[in-house]
């Protein structure tokens, strides 16, 4: 799938949930983008990379992941939540988004860059420069249109 492929079929959803959770669209797609490499890594139809915490009571992929810990990147066997369709992602991970209240800061930015940076102060990926990245997807596809 092509990046324009990939953002003609999660812009509609992500367009959705920025209506009723003022995610903005432009920081969806992105992070989809991001996350599942354009839709090419997204078993169970994950383009978040959402793992499966001990209150997660849905089906789950187990998966080798690259991790950034301890100051070192490494392998690690991790257990993510699967989901029947993109849709089913995007909205999970919405409410994880939501109801986590280590983001409720990043709620009060409306642009999808500030959201992203806002996300990744709070501790969602271990990679350092995660919000850089998301950003840069944000400005080569021009996602910052969706969120109008």
């Amino acid at each position: 799938m092509t990046p324009q492929e990939f953002i003609a079929a999660v812009s509609p959803a992500a367009r959705t949930s920025m209506q009723s959770t003022k995610i903005p669209a432009s920081f969806t797609v992105a992070e989809a983008a991001l996350e599942s490499g354009w839709g090419t890594h997204a078993p169970g139809f994950n383009l978040f990379g959402v793992k499966a915490d001990s209150a997660w009571r849905g089906p789950v992929t187990v998966q080798r992941t690259r991790e950034f810990l301890n100051g070192a990147w490494t392998f690690v066997d991790a257990r993510f939540r699967a989901y029947p369709d993109w849709l089913g992602s995007i909205e999970d991970h919405e409410q994880f988004l939501i109801t986590n209240p280590r983001y409720r800061p990043a709620f009060a930015y409306t642009s999808g860059p500030a959201f992203a940076r806002a996300i990744a102060a709070a501790g969602y990926a271990t990679d350092p420069d995660y919000a850089s990245k998301i950003v840069s997807i944000i400005e080569a596809h021009n996602l910052t249109a969706l969120d109008s």
